[in-house]
This record gives C-alpha cells, structure tokens and sequence, in this order.
C-alpha cells in the first residue's frame, strides 16, 4: 500500500507546483503592467535583473561619449602627443627636437640644429609609424620638420638698408 499512497500524493504534488507556477506568473504579469503604468505617469521605476539604460556604466565609456558630444578628440591627442612624446619618438630624439604645433593630422617638429632637422627628415616615415602604433590610430599623417631659425641681419652692426645678405642659415 505504501506504494500506492506514493502514486497518489505525487500527482497531488505536482499540481501543487503548477499551480504555484502559474500565480508566479500572474504576479509577474501584473508587475509588469503596473511598471508599464508607473513609467507613463512619470513615477520613478527601478530596474529588474535585465539590462537598463540606467545600469552603471564604465567609466571608459561614459568619458568616451563625453569627448565625442563635446568634440574634443583632437584636443585629447594634442595632449596624447604631448604627454607621450618621449615614450613615443625615444629618449635621444625627444632630447634633441620638440613638436611646436599640431593640427591633425599634421604636426610640426622644431629640432634643435640643422643636423637634427636633417635626421629627422630621414627617420619621418619611422616617426610616423611609432606615432601610430603609440597612439592608436591614423592621428598623426604628416609631419612637417623645422630647423633653428638663422640670424637676423635687421639690427646691429651688421644690418644692411635693402634686401641684405642672400645667405641661408639653417
């Protein structure tokens, strides 16, 4: 008999369970709408275990929306360029040159002599490809190099009324 007292109370529980079931999910439905209703009349709804606009986001992601709405991408790699530049170029070039200007995507580097300026001028496309792999992207596509600026013959006891001298310095 015990095994038929067994057969019986198994089929009561589990009409029991489905019966339970089905008030979770009336409940459940009856939430549902009532956060529906909650929403349109302006009341403040919490969310569930789901995503939500309102869920907590990285902060790498909500700056990144920040920069793009404000537009100041290229400011930031203005200061990635600057902040970087010797990690960037290396310690002997960044000793010895400096960038004065950018402007995406050009950049224009003052070097200290005319020999820096020359040798820079021979390892631009290397610069450019360090640039790039430094900072991520295409930021940077041309660089324009600048020797020392030469002598100004205007005034002192050289100055010549006229043109002057023809002679280039740097």
């Amino acid at each position: 008999m015990s095994g038929i007292e067994k057969d019986t109370s198994t089929p009561v529980a589990s009409l029991e369970a489905l019966d339970r079931v089905r008030r979770m999910e009336a409940t459940e439905a009856k939430f549902v709408r009532s956060r529906r209703r909650s929403r349109l009349r302006g009341e403040a709804v919490y969310s569930g275990a789901g995503k939500d606009k309102r869920d907590p986001a990285a902060i790498s992601s909500a700056l990144g929306k920040l920069i793009s709405a404000r537009g100041w991408s290229s400011s930031i790699d203005i200061g990635k360029v600057l902040g970087r530049w010797p990690d960037l170029v290396g310690e002997q070039v960044a000793m010895h040159c400096k960038p004065v200007d950018f402007s995406p995507p050009l950049l224009i580097i003052a070097a200290d002599s005319t020999t820096w300026a020359t040798q820079l001028r021979v390892l631009k496309p290397t610069i450019l490809r360090a640039l790039e792999a430094g900072l991520g992207s295409q930021t940077i596509t041309e660089i324009e190099i600048r020797g020392p600026r030469g002598r100004s013959f205007k005034k002192g006891r050289r100055s010549v009324s006229g043109r002057g001298p023809r002679d280039t310095f740097g």
